[in-house]
């Protein structure tokens, strides 16, 4: 199997387990910490997330540029080229610090009025903790991106999934002893320098990659700046779409608030991973069928048999934790937060569902805009909107809390998707209206029937763990049923028969041998 194939398969393996690890640790470390120190323990984190900006995409730049330079055999090149981003990442280092420093002595006490002084001693400790972690880790990422350059992907994805492990198991056992916010800050910041310095240890000795400044060239920095520009225009995007919620909460809300607001995004996330995994297995074909300059209606089709496939497994989704999401909210976190909590964190994830649907489902969409060089005008929209959403979210969270805050993101993301579907009927020769059609043939109506089912499987008296089991293990199969046999076109069920036929053949080989 090549690395290409065994890094796609580790990278299932990293989505699985982030997911399913990050919903049984959520309720632990929120009853071991309480749901003040854990709001904190967000909030700062995303204030890290936001400073992480500084990056300006060099990362990406990265991949990009060794693979080039590799695939040239220009040793002299890639060594320049990664002596020059070393220096980049020095002056960015640098700035973080800068940056850190002006905060901490400048604006934190200031800036988060609602907490007291006992939680702004915790949230300052955390802070300069991670400050120093992130100034570490921005160049230490850098070696990740020669691995991925050089097509080796086996290896840093192997150590990502160790090193997540061993950071749960770790984190399991100090918050057990009584450890808090910033002892689990620490334990993140050891095991991220650790990553890195073994990295670094298998770039430089298994690779043999060389960093020696040959020439200093103000144009080549400009260049590689040039190449990372929409990357970073996107990386912001992401900040103000999934992190802005928490410095606008952080200033004018209690820290419980915080936690609920960062629970309910959380949900939210686990939401796209699903749909996300399922479709990129279907990406690189439609890459290469941009590239090969197919024609809009060829693009349609393709993005309709992505679409139809994401909408399928995030209807499941999304179905399931309407009926049922509430009670498996408060079985999860409602020791802590409480029934109004509880119920806050399922109405902020229900919304960002409602919102992610359309995007998750047109994900081709995007790999089009990429192949035909166009991403520059989603970029450009996505960022004005999410900011015009923050300060929208901003204005309603004085009234309503982290559900004001949410719901001005969500009518950011809203008309950004209706603009772009605009876009790519006029501009990229998307059929839209057929698109639409399609994906609601046989499903809508097979999926009315499932609710209405699911519905009246909520009146199955009973509310602890065994009950939401028994209720989501009926749905389950109801939806499997329903949607094989009245939702789905042939295309769909033989690729369900095949996936099925393959994998038992997989077995039984491993079984005889």
């Amino acid at each position: 199997m090549s690395q290409i194939k065994k890094g796609a398969f580790l990278n299932y393996i990293t989505i699985f387990l982030i997911n399913t690890v990050g919903l049984v640790m959520t309720p632990f470390i929120l009853k071991n910490l309480g749901k003040d120190q854990y709001g904190i323990y967000l909030t700062i984190g995303a204030l890290i997330g936001t400073i992480s900006l500084l990056d300006f995409g060099l990362n990406n730049t990265i991949v990009r540029f060794v693979a080039k330079y590799k695939a040239e055999k220009d040793k002299k090149g890639e060594e320049n080229f990664l002596a020059t981003t070393m220096l980049i990442y020095s002056m960015i280092s640098l700035l973080v610090v800068i940056v850190g420093a002006i905060f901490y002595y400048g604006y934190f006490d200031s800036y988060f009025t609602k907490m007291s002084p006992e939680q702004i001693k915790i949230a300052k400790t955390m802070f300069v903790i991670l400050i120093f972690n992130l100034a570490i880790s921005l160049p230490g990422g850098a070696f990740t991106g020669i691995c991925s350059g050089y097509e080796q992907f086996v290896f840093p994805k192997t150590l990502k999934i160790i090193r997540y492990v061993l950071r749960s198991f770790t984190v399991v056992c100090v918050l057990l002893m009584g450890g808090e916010a910033i002892a689990l800050v620490i334990v993140d910041t050891v095991f991220s320098v650790s990553a890195i310095a073994i990295t670094a240890y298998y770039v430089f000795i298994k690779l043999k990659v060389k960093f020696k400044l040959h020439s200093f060239k103000k144009s080549f920095i400009k260049e590689i700046l040039k190449y990372s520009v929409w990357i970073f225009v996107f990386a912001l995007t992401g900040i103000f779409q999934w992190k802005a919620g928490h410095w606008v909460l952080g200033r004018i809300s209690v820290p419980s608030i915080l936690a609920i607001y960062g629970i309910g995004i959380t949900l939210g996330s686990y939401y796209g991973a699903f749909s996300t995994a399922i479709s990129s297995v279907f990406l690189p074909r439609a890459t290469q069928m941009s590239v090969g300059n197919a024609t809009g209606e060829q693009l349609t089709d393709m993005m309709i048999k992505i679409g139809r496939i994401s909408f399928i497994v995030l209807m499941y989704i999304f179905i399931a934790f309407t009926l049922y999401g509430y009670q498996f909210v408060y079985l999860w976190v409602g020791d802590e937060l409480g029934r109004d909590g509880s119920l806050q964190c399922w109405i902020i994830a229900m919304m960002i569902m409602i919102a992610y649907t359309l995007p998750l489902v047109q994900n081709f969409g995007n790999s089009i805009l990429e192949a035909k060089n166009k991403l520059s005008f989603k970029a450009i929209l996505y960022l004005s909107f999410m900011i015009i959403g923050t300060i929208l979210g901003a204005w309603l969270a004085k009234d309503y809390s982290a559900i004001g805050m949410i719901s001005g993101s969500v009518i950011g993301w809203l008309i950004v998707q209706n603009v772009m579907n605009f876009y790519y009927h006029k501009v990229i020769s998307l059929n839209i209206l057929r698109f639409f059609k399609e994906l609601a043939h046989k499903i809508i109506f097979t999926l009315i029937l499932i609710s209405i089912m699911g519905y009246g499987i909520t009146h199955i008296p009973g509310y602890g763990w065994s009950n939401f089991l028994l209720k989501s293990s009926l749905f389950t199969i109801i939806y499997g049923f329903l949607i094989y046999y009245l939702g789905m076109i042939e295309f769909e069920k033989n690729l369900i028969r095949n996936t099925i036929q393959s994998a038992s053949t997989k077995i039984a080989k491993l079984w005889k041998a």
